[in-house]
């Protein structure tokens, strides 16, 4: 198959390439990754794939949120005599140019900025081309790019034009489809919000979460087709909700405070903030539940479940129910109190208890199984400890029928947070399922790094020590 260069954003490194298979698989796209690890590193900016046509480059460019430009790949080499060398033995790819297209060459580079005389001098090297064509630089036919990577010195101090000239690797190659999916990080910035909390998510993450769960059309927006179906169980101020609705997905949000959704003005704030993007058409509706006593009475309702849960840092998770158990004559007076009318219609405001991570994750799973349609996806956010995480961790969340897709890192450090991609693969129907209480930890159960992590968080994840009781003994 034909290569293509594509130029990734220095963001988000680990999501990079669960986003590119996810919507390669959503746009119907056949592609292959470099053989060598240090070609397929998903930290380096650069990265050349196997596409069979140049509009499946297009359609990955115009989706995915990570890739900056696709280009159609000639050469690379460490130095510029073997660019030009593997360069020559390519020339009929863009020989077809050479005659009346207008162009413009580039060269540039990643971690540095190349002094002028020495890019004149570099676009110089690529005489043997011989362009015939006009030089545009406003508004070229193609434009051929000559990308210098070097080896990422952002964080590290240096004089002007140090180290000029010692990269890693020169790509050479024809620009044909800048990434237009990347300007919706500014369009949905959570700051230009009508509506949003201190625990809105970020809008760049909110993008990749919604093409992580292929719940959305092939393309940006197919207003007048159906789309799929995709809920939010912990809804809150809907950052989730936007991108999934631009995308041409149905949102069906609930929350346990519904007051997360509302706001305080008389249109719900997550409605509002539909508006302003003008998808409020694509809210279906929004409502007030815990999921542990969910109100919906069949499974296989949705494409997609795409949620952050609430962890404790900003936000406590809750559910129904008490701390403690009221005596008898306590619950008779709440009942009471329940039934009689109150005079200033006040709404009954349910008690809640905190909702363990690790407890809540492992019903998140099994409640997306019954209410997701075969092949479905769980995407949400898992906060870990850097020290003390291992793999086990999410595979003792899941249950029969749901797989681990994608599993990415975002590190802050000492603890990070996972997004984490579970697919339903069965098609077996299954019950409700029950959520009971849990507190005791059998002997032979694995404890995640995840269980009470608001309070490893709150603590600097210092190693509490348990000091053991000295205690005397007598002979005899």
């Amino acid at each position: 198959m034909p290569l293509y260069l594509l130029h990734f954003a220095q963001a988000h490194n680990d999501f990079r390439l669960p986003e590119l298979a996810s919507v390669a698989e959503l746009l119907g796209i056949s592609y292959t990754l470099p053989e060598k690890d240090e070609d397929r590193d998903p930290t380096r900016p650069y990265m050349v794939v196997e596409l069979e046509t140049e509009e499946h480059a297009k359609m990955l460019a115009r989706r995915c949120i990570l890739i900056k430009a696709a280009y159609e790949f000639y050469a690379q080499g460490p130095s510029y005599e073997v660019l030009h060398e593997a360069n020559r033995k390519c020339e009929p790819l863009w020989r077809k140019y050479v005659e009346d297209t207008s162009f413009k060459f580039l060269v540039t580079a990643y971690s540095h900025k190349i002094p002028m005389e020495r890019q004149r001098d570099a676009i110089e090297t690529f005489a043997y081309m011989g362009f015939l064509g006009k030089i545009d630089m406003k508004n070229p036919e193609i434009t051929m790019v000559c990308f210098e990577e070097y080896k990422d010195r952002t964080q590290t101090p240096r004089q002007r034009n140090e180290g000029d000239g010692d990269f890693r690797q020169i790509f050479f190659g024809r620009l044909i489809e800048e990434g237009s999916a990347r300007p919706l990080v500014r369009h949905f910035d959570v700051k230009k919000r009508l509506f949003y909390g201190n625990t809105s998510m970020e809008a760049e993450v909110s993008l990749l979460m919604a093409n992580q769960s292929l719940a959305s059309s092939p393309t940006f927006r197919y207003l007048a087709n159906p789309g799929k179906l995709v809920y939010d169980p912990f809804m809150g101020t809907g950052s989730m909700a936007y991108p999934s609705a631009h995308f041409g997905a149905m949102v069906f949000g609930s929350d346990i405070d519904g007051r997360q959704m509302r706001g305080k003005q008389q249109t719900p704030g997550v409605v509002r903030a539909a508006s302003q993007y003008g998808l409020a058409s694509r809210i279906m509706d929004l409502a007030v539940f815990d999921i542990t006593r969910n109100p919906l009475r069949c499974g296989e309702l949705f494409d997609a479940i795409l949620t952050d849960p609430p962890y404790g840092v900003r936000a406590g998770a809750k559910r129904l129910g008490r701390k403690k158990s009221l005596p008898e004559y306590k619950k008779e007076l709440s009942r009471q109190h329940r039934l009689a009318p109150d005079p200033e219609d006040r709404p009954y405001i349910p008690p809640t208890k905190p909702y363990e991570l690790s407890h809540l994750v492992t019903d998140l799973v099994l409640f997306a199984r019954y209410v997701l349609k075969p092949g479905g996806r769980l995407v949400f956010f898992l906060p870990t400890v850097t020290d003390e995480y291992e793999e086990v961790d999410v595979q003792t969340m899941l249950c029969n029928g749901m797989e681990v897709i994608a599993n990415s890192l975002q590190d802050f450090g000492s603890w990070g947070r996972r997004l984490v991609t579970i697919k339903k693969t069965t098609a077996e129907k299954y019950y409700p399922p029950t959520f009971e209480d849990r507190e005791m930890v059998t002997k032979d159960e694995h404890v995640p790094a995840h269980k009470d992590f608001r309070e490893k968080y709150f603590q600097g994840f210092r190693k509490v020590e348990i000091e053991t009781p000295q205690v005397a003994f007598r002979e005899g």
